[in-house]
């Protein structure tokens, strides 16, 4: 164990504050000015955003927040600060503090609040398992300029993904084999993992690749033959091209082929959160089964099980 005091910060995406249009309006309009998300160039990119896409998406996508809201609040929220203390609750010695790249508690509050704890290292993991520049390498930009603002800085680590982490295989094999336990083997297993444009991988990012290591190690450790497993990318957004293949598309696809039932997990979510249990859950299900499958189950994400803990636990054992 070290002598140095550490703390751990986990980050995550974020989430409105409430699910009203004035609350998802001021959530998106942080989020999609951010340029590793949204690389348009501002000229053009901020009267797009301001005058067509707020006003129309705020109102849209309040409604579809009001759907999953929790009584604790938002999913990923309610279930960031569960991971949060649960994650303090197995490290009594060690801080622990959640801050969101967009929305509150922001990352700033987290870093400050681990400084007047007087930690002297951070170690940093963004609940990002596949890197991406539009999410990990948000989180660093940030960290960065939080730091850039202090006379004196802690040490940093910084986790940069783990994609193929064995305690995280091992939290999404025993995920996939309670939900087979539970509802029956399916005739495939999707995986879905959140989408970026193409633009981006073709320029560097090897998000695709870690989502295709996530799933080989996955398949490996269910020890499922390759046909009865499948990846796609969901959520995309404007009118470039993203990854592929779409798992909406493939949803209806499989159903117009004869695949009678299905299981989808999400692994890229760390959390679940309206992607998942709006789209994924909801939407995604009704394109299947109206397409002609008849069973579709979505597997929750790992949330605050005891596996996605001690992964977590495991993955900083080496920083503290």
């Amino acid at each position: 164990m070290s002598q140095v005091k550490t703390g751990i910060l986990l980050a995550n995406l974020g989430t409105p504050d409430a699910p009203t249009p004035a609350a998802v309006k001021r959530y998106l309009r942080q989020f999609l000015s951010d340029r590793r998300v949204v690389d348009t160039p501002r000229l053009l990119w901020w009267p797009l955003l301001r005058g067509v896409i707020l006003p129309i998406r705020s109102p849209r996508v309040a409604k579809l927040y009001q759907s999953v809201w929790m009584e604790e609040g938002s999913p990923l929220m309610v279930y960031s600060r569960r991971q949060c203390k649960a994650l303090a609750a197995r490290l009594p010695d060690v801080p622990v503090a959640l801050g969101m790249s967009y929305g509150s508690p922001s990352l700033e509050s987290a870093v400050d609040a681990l400084l007047a704890q007087e930690v002297e290292h951070i170690v940093v993991l963004a609940l990002y398992p596949q890197y991406s520049c539009s999410t990990v390498a948000a989180v660093w930009d940030e960290l960065a300029r939080i730091l850039a603002k202090k006379r004196h800085i802690p040490g940093v680590s910084f986790i940069r993904d783990y994609a193929e982490d064995e305690s995280y295989i091992m939290a999404l094999a025993n995920s996939v084999r309670a939900s087979f336990a539970q509802h029956g083997e399916p005739d495939l297993l999707l995986l879905s993992y959140h989408g970026i444009p193409q633009r981006y991988a073709a320029e560097g990012d090897d998000y695709p690749q870690r989502c295709r290591d996530t799933t080989r190690a996955l398949v490996s450790a269910l020890d499922l033959p390759p046909e009865k497993v499948m990846m796609t990318f969901q959520s995309r957004f404007g009118r470039e091209p993203w990854l592929t293949p779409y798992t909406d598309e493939t949803l209806k696809m499989l159903g117009e082929k004869g695949v009678k039932h299905i299981q989808v997990m999400s692994p890229g979510f760390a959390a679940d959160c309206l992607e998942t249990l709006e789209e994924i859950a909801v939407q995604n299900r009704e394109f299947f089964l109206e397409a002609g499958g008849e069973k579709y189950e979505y597997i929750p994400a790992l949330n605050d099980s005891s596996d996605h803990i001690e992964m977590m636990v495991n993955l900083t054992a080496k920083y503290r």
